[in-house]
């Protein structure tokens, strides 16, 4: 393990530790970073909350790709970094009564919290799985839709899990997640701390070069809409929140795998 999924995966852990003693992450100051302050849980309803009895202090995300992601019933789906598994529980819900979901994590801890939420919300259509976002143990075509909150700038190689994401998804399948991009060039002592990593900043890559690897990866269309903008290092709009969509051709057929 490398030193920055290491300081990711400890930060997480640490959440996931503090969800399990309160119930809650921002208000127990997990919720740390610019990235996560001004974005935690603030865009899912109540009503969708009450469907599976959580708060939305659970969330570490950056949007609601569960509303992104268009869902339909019957839809299997795959949640990239699912953490406490709150948009699990979501796509659950709507997926219901013949779709499934799953979600993979690397973290002990956050898989612990989210079995715990699961059982507690009463969904049976979920499945938190042990693994990494770069290496997803689910088989070829195997979901209709990819979703994922503030996670994909938290990997060091974001081509190998896009290629996750495409190898997983059947033929005509969606790619619709929330993420953190970079809008104005970090100054280098910032892309290199792994606080800075860890806390959703430094791992953020251009609009451009996010929208180029989804191209050479083989997906249709990528549309990507900036929704929020945060200041870091006295650079306002120096990174953004983004819903980022995009679709596998339904041949399926891969255009990189440099």
């Amino acid at each position: 393990m490398t030193a920055t999924k290491d300081a990711v995966r400890q930060r997480y852990s640490a959440a996931a530790l503090r969800m399990a003693q309160s119930g809650s992450c921002c208000s127990s100051g997990c919720c740390d970073d610019a990235a996560a302050e001004s974005s935690c849980g603030a865009t899912y309803t109540a009503d969708e909350l009450a469907q599976v009895g959580l708060d939305s202090s659970i969330s570490l995300g950056c949007g609601n790709p569960v509303l992104l992601a268009d869902l339909r019933p019957g839809d299997v789906v795959l949640d990239l970094g699912s953490g406490g598994g709150l948009d699990v529980l979501l796509s659950a819900r709507r997926v219901a009564p013949s779709g499934h979901v799953y979600g993979v994590d690397m973290t002990d801890e956050m898989l612990a919290v989210a079995n715990r939420n699961k059982e507690n919300a009463g969904v049976g259509n979920a499945t938190f799985l042990k693994g990494t976002i770069e290496n997803v143990p689910l088989p070829d075509d195997a979901v209709d839709v990819v979703i994922s909150n503030c996670v994909i700038n938290l990997a060091e190689d974001k081509r190998a899990v896009i290629r996750e994401a495409f190898r997983v998804l059947k033929p005509g399948g969606r790619f619709a997640v929330s993420d953190m991009v970079e809008l104005r060039p970090l100054p280098p002592m910032v892309k290199e701390e792994l606080d800075a990593w860890a806390g959703c900043i430094a791992g953020t890559i251009p609009v451009a070069d996010y929208r180029q690897i989804l191209v050479t990866t083989g997906f249709e269309a990528p549309e990507i809409e900036i929704t929020n903008e945060q200041g870091v290092a006295g650079l306002p709009g120096a990174i953004g929140s983004a819903s980022i969509r995009a679709r596998k051709p339904a041949d399926g057929v891969e255009a990189d795998r440099s």
